[in-house]
C-alpha cells in the first residue's frame, strides 16, 4: 500500500501513514530543507524557514481540518496535497476545466472548519475558478463537492457542482478576486467578486462586480442580506464599491475584513459592514495607472474609508488573522503575504485601528499565507517554481 492522505475519524494521521509502505502513482516525497533564513535575519524576523518543494503558479492553500494535510491550488488548473508531517506530496483529481490566463485560472480552496473527514476519509470542499462564457467573456464561479482521499496515493473531488457565478461575464482576464470565507457559525459563505477592471460596475448594484456577496452554503442569496428585496443578483450583495479583494477573513470577534488592491497606490484593509459602499472607483488614495487623478477618500465622506491603507502599494496576495501560540505576541495580528514588497507584513489590529508593526523581507513575491495546526506559518511564493515555506519561531 501507499500513503493515504487524510486521517480517518478513528485513526490518527501518523499511524495511518506508518501503516503504509512504498510510494506509488502520483505520490512523491520531498526532503524538507531547513535554513538559518538569511533573508529573515537581515530583516530581524523571529523565524527560521523550512522549504517543502516547489509548485506551478500556486494561488491558494488550506489545511484539511484536523490534519496536517495542506491542499494547494495551482492557477493552470491543478491541485497538490502535501503531508506536512513527512514532506510527501500527492495529486488531486476531479478538478474543473478552468479558463487560464492573466489573473485567471483555479483560485481559492476552502473547508468548513468544524467538518472533519468521515470514517472513510471524505469531506466537503469548496473551490473557486474562472469559467469561460460566450464570445470573449469569462467570470469567476464557486463550486461545491466532496473530497475523497480513501484511495492510495491521491485524492479525488467528486460531485463538484457550480453553486455561484459572478454576474455578468465580461471580457478581460483581471480582477476576479474569488476569495471564500465562512461566517464563524458556518451558516453563510462570503465570496469576493472583483470589478474585472471595468470600474463603474462596482457602483451598480444590478450586478455583482466589485462586491462581496453573502450566500448560503449551497450558493443561494442569504436571508437578511441588505438588498434582499431587490431581485437577483442584487439580493446576493453584502457590500460594494470594491476593486480587487484578494483577502477575506473574520477576526476572533466575528468581524469580517477584506484586503483590497488599489490602483497606483491605495492598497487597503477594510472592516466590512452590510450594505456599505467602499467608494471604488469614485474614490481611492491611489491614482489611475496612466496618472489620472482619483479623489481621495477624505473628499467623499459618504463612502466608507479604509481602516488602513498603503501608498506606495504593498500588493498583498492574501492575509490571515493569526490565532496560534507559536509566535508570542502575534495573536490577533494580521499577517500579509506581499507580492511587490516580497515581504511578510505584520499588522497590529489594535481593535479596529490597524497599524503596521513589522515587515520581514523574503526576497521573493509571496502569494499565499496559511496558519498551520501547530501555529507555524506557511507561505507560498508566486509564479512558476514557487516554494512552499514553513516559518517556525527561531
Amino acid at each position: 500500500m501507499t500513503a493515504r492522505f487524510i486521517a480517518t475519524a478513528s485513526l490518527p494521521l501518523a499511524a495511518l501513514l506508518a501503516s503504509c509502505g512504498a510510494q506509488a502513482g502520483g505520490d512523491s516525497t520531498v526532503a524538507a530543507q531547513s535554513t538559518p533564513s538569511p533573508q529573515a535575519a537581515r530583516s530581524g524576523a523571529p523565524f527560521a524557514t523550512t522549504t517543502y518543494g516547489t509548485f506551478d503558479e500556486p494561488w491558494a492553500a488550506a489545511f484539511a481540518p484536523g490534519t496536517g494535510m495542506l491542499f494547494i491550488t495551482e492557477k493552470p488548473g491543478t491541485m497538490k496535497v502535501v503531508d506536512t508531517t513527512t514532506g510527501r506530496t500527492g495529486s488531486v483529481t476531479g478538478l474543473p476545466r478552468v479558463d487560464y490566463g492573466g489573473q485567471g485560472g483555479l483560485g481559492d480552496i476552502a473547508f468548513l472548519p468544524s467538518e472533519s473527514a468521515d470514517a472513510v476519509g471524505r469531506r466537503t470542499i469548496y473551490l473557486s475558478w474562472v469559467e469561460a462564457g460566450r464570445g470573449d467573456t469569462r467570470g469567476a464561479v464557486v463550486g461545491k463537492g466532496t473530497l475523497d482521499c480513501t484511495a492510495a496515493a491521491s485524492c479525488r473531488i467528486e460531485g463538484l457542482n457550480i453553486i455561484w457565478r459572478q454576474a455578468p461575464k465580461v471580457s478581460g482576464r483581471g480582477h476576479y478576486s474569488h476569495r471564500i470565507a465562512f461566517s464563524p457559525d458556518e451558516k453563510y459563505m462570503f465570496v469576493s467578486s472583483g470589478d474585472r477592471q471595468k470600474l463603474e460596475p462596482a457602483q451598480d448594484r444590478a450586478n455583482t462586480l466589485g462586491t462581496i456577496v453573502r450566500l448560503t452554503l449551497d450558493g443561494k442569496p442569504a436571508p437578511g442580506n441588505p438588498f434582499a428585496n431587490r431581485g437577483s443578483p442584487t439580493d446576493e450583495i453584502w457590500s460594494y464599491g470594491h476593486r480587487n479583494t484578494l483577502g477575506l477573513a473574520f477576526d476572533s470577534a466575528g468581524r469580517l475584513w477584506n484586503m483590497e488592491h488599489g490602483p497606483a497606490g491605495g492598497d487597503e484593509i477594510n472592516l466590512i459592514e452590510p450594505g456599505t459602499n467602499y467608494g471604488w472607483p469614485l474614490v481611492s488614495d491611489g491614482e489611475h495607472y496612466d496618472g489620472r487623478n482619483i479623489p481621495d477618500h477624505s473628499t467623499r465622506p459618504e463612502f466608507q474609508p479604509p481602516a488602513i491603507g498603503w501608498t506606495p502599494v504593498i500588493a498583498p496576495g492574501d492575509f490571515i488573522f493569526y490565532n496560534g501560540d507559536a509566535f508570542a505576541g502575534w495573536q490577533g495580528d494580521v499577517i500579509l503575504a506581499g507580492l511587490k514588497t516580497e515581504a511578510l507584513i505584520r499588522v497590529d489590529m489594535n481593535g479596529t485601528t490597524p497599524v503596521e508593526v513589522a515587515r520581514y523581507k523574503m526576497d521573493n513575491r509571496l502569494r499565499e499565507v496559511v496558519e498551520g495546526p501547530d501555529g507555524a506559518i506557511w507561505v507560498l511564493e508566486d509564479r512558476e517554481g514557487a516554494r512552499l515555506i514553513k516559518l517556525s519561531p527561531s
